[in-house]
């Protein structure tokens, strides 16, 4: 009984650990220049 709650746990921990990994975005995919052109033309409108 005790291993089966053991492998439930690790395979639960292994699930979360990709998940938190899934969580943070790519920053390759981002494109930095766009994001701050974007900053900056929101800060001259106001």
């Amino acid at each position: 009984k005790r291993k089966h709650r053991k492998n439930i746990a690790r395979a639960n921990n292994k699930q979360n650990i990709i998940k938190n990994l899934l969580r943070t975005p790519v920053l390759k995919n981002v494109d930095l220049e766009e994001l701050k052109s974007r900053f900056s033309a929101a800060a001259i409108t106001e």
